[in-house]
């Protein structure tokens, strides 16, 4: 797939520092219960954090105790790219951002959270940047 946002490997290398780029552009996880936004409840947008494209809203934040930030939905439907993952023995969905095609996590559904879409997308912390709510 092409993207909005395309830069070279060495681009990204020197954007990012080595934590991030290995979540965002090798498709990496943080550890468990070790990100930024795992527990916080502030009211905001968050962003790619490679690119700045808003992908989830703090509306749609709940406390799944997963260890990473969860969301029930994305901000809007194509802000996100879901794509088949069959690494690690497992099959998945991996959501990568619509713009830039970085990881950001991957989403899960049927495990029963009470939210209005069945679905958890468990996102690296790491992957985004939370812009708070004005006032």
């Amino acid at each position: 797939m092409s993207y909005d946002i395309e830069k070279p490997d060495e681009q990204w290398r020197a954007e990012l520092d080595p934590a991030e780029y290995a979540v965002l552009r090798q498709a990496g996880t943080e550890p468990a219960f070790t990100g930024e936004y795992t527990d916080t409840t502030a009211k905001g947008v968050y962003s790619c954090r490679a690119c700045g494209a808003e992908l989830f809203t703090s509306e749609t934040k709940f406390a799944s105790h997963c260890g990473w930030p969860s969301f029930f939905d994305p901000k809007d439907t194509d802000a996100v790219e879901l794509i088949e993952d069959r690494s690690h023995g497992m099959v998945r969905t991996e959501v990568r951002c619509a713009r830039c095609g970085s990881h950001l996590g991957h989403v899960f559904a049927g495990e029963g959270y009470p939210t209005p879409t069945d679905q958890r997308y468990c996102i690296n912390s790491i992957s985004l940047r939370l812009a708070p709510e004005a006032g």
